[in-house]
């Protein structure tokens, strides 16, 4: 065969006649070559196939060689997800309803947590890629989107040093340890928030909501608490609240989830610059209320189910938690049965589990399910054709 062989590092590119079975190798002796190869290409530079050995025999149709060396070396980086990335750009924006909900319900205690929160997920990302040597990539926002959810799901009362250390667990065992933005395979807010629960009295402590019975910014002795709705629901009764009052977020509860109000106005937001779908959501709190109206409680159907959809964190958690798109189905119908599931799980912890709320628990057993909820509703391959069974 004639084969031309030419390169950026080939000191003599030449169109050697050579026998079939002659290996790369000896032809880029024969030519000579200023350093080692970084990519051998079977063909030209635009159409060339790689090689990963320069054993390689030429065969019949083997007609070039191209041989490449460092300067064309480049590395493409993972895809951080499987979508557009717009969720990063937008996602603060949607949290300030219900932030600044929080400071006028808890007062400014709330306010300082999420800011405590949000700044230890930066710190935190920031040191682990120094110690890493890796690229740290803090001003996409994503460590601080973890930081306010994080805050959101826990009570206004829980000290600066227990939510510093649900950041770390968040940032550095969730997220950078499985591979960092978009590799993490639950929700790290949510993750964080369950190992948090190793302090459960620090956890379950619920502020009535006012600027009388705030928390102090440095102190919570003065701090007047309250059952939530959910605690009275989880005895078989409704609670004393109205629906209404859970609706605007009028409840004790933690910091960002009590108004289902806040929480929709920033999901319309979310949904005008079409960052999210209504399929998960409406999938979620659908299968929550069907079941909570068709095996309620208490003694009245709609009321029950009204103040099971208004109260806990659901909203807060069929919304935006369960909507995040690394930990999701990438199949529409896998989304809707993540959805489903979702609220299958939320209404039998809360029905029957001893704590009173299931919506995180049940968003992580989900996440977990993902690998195989993508493979339902699979779009079919272009050509392909379903197996004939034979009639007999």
């Amino acid at each position: 065969r004639i084969v031309t062989v030419s390169g950026d590092i080939v000191m003599e590119p030449k169109n050697l006649m050579v026998p079939i079975g002659t290996s790369f190798n000896e032809l880029l002796e024969a030519v000579g070559h200023s350093e080692n190869p970084y990519k051998v290409l079977s063909g030209g530079p635009m159409m060339g196939a790689a090689q990963y050995d320069l054993a390689v025999p030429v065969i019949k149709g083997t007609n070039a060689v191209t041989i490449l060396g460092q300067q064309n070396k480049y590395i493409v980086e993972n895809a951080k997800c499987l979508r557009c990335g717009r969720c990063i750009d937008v996602c603060p924006m949607h949290l300030m309803p219900a932030l600044l909900g929080s400071i006028y319900f808890f007062g400014f205690r709330a306010l300082l947590v999420t800011l405590v929160s949000a700044a230890s997920c930066v710190f935190f990302e920031w040191i682990y890629c120094k110690i890493m040597k890796q690229h740290c990539k803090v001003y996409d926002l994503s460590a601080i989107v973890t930081g306010v959810l994080l805050a959101f799901v826990c009570p206004v009362t829980v000290p600066y040093w227990c939510i510093i250390i649900g950041d770390f667990f968040a940032i550095v065992v969730v997220k950078q340890l499985f591979g960092g933005l978009g590799r993490n395979i639950v929700n790290p807010a949510l993750a964080a928030r369950a190992f948090m629960f190793s302090w459960p009295v620090i956890m379950n402590t619920w502020v009535k909501v006012g600027f009388r019975n705030a928390a102090g910014i440095f102190s919570t002795a003065d701090a007047v608490t309250a059952a939530t709705p959910l605690a009275a629901m989880h005895q078989g009764t409704l609670p004393a609240d109205s629906v209404l009052d859970m609706f605007l977020g009028n409840v004790g509860g933690s910091l960002g989830e009590t108004s289902a109000l806040l929480l929709l106005i920033g999901f319309v937001y979310l949904l005008i610059r079409k960052v999210v779908s209504l399929r998960i959501p409406v999938a979620f709190l659908g299968t929550v209320a069907v079941l909570t109206l068709l095996f309620p409680l208490g003694n009245d159907r709609l009321t029950w189910c009204a103040a099971q959809l208004c109260s806990g964190g659901l909203m807060l958690g069929a919304l935006f938690m369960a909507t995040d798109y690394v930990t999701i189905p990438v199949t529409k119908l896998g989304q809707v049965v993540f959805g489903i599931g979702c609220g299958v799980l939320t209404v039998v912890i809360r029905y029957f589990g001893g704590y009173n709320e299931g919506v995180s628990y049940a968003i992580l057993v989900m996440n977990c399910c993902v690998v195989l909820l993508d493979r339902i509703g699979r779009p079919k391959k272009f050509g392909s054709h379903k197996k004939e069974v034979a009639k007999r």
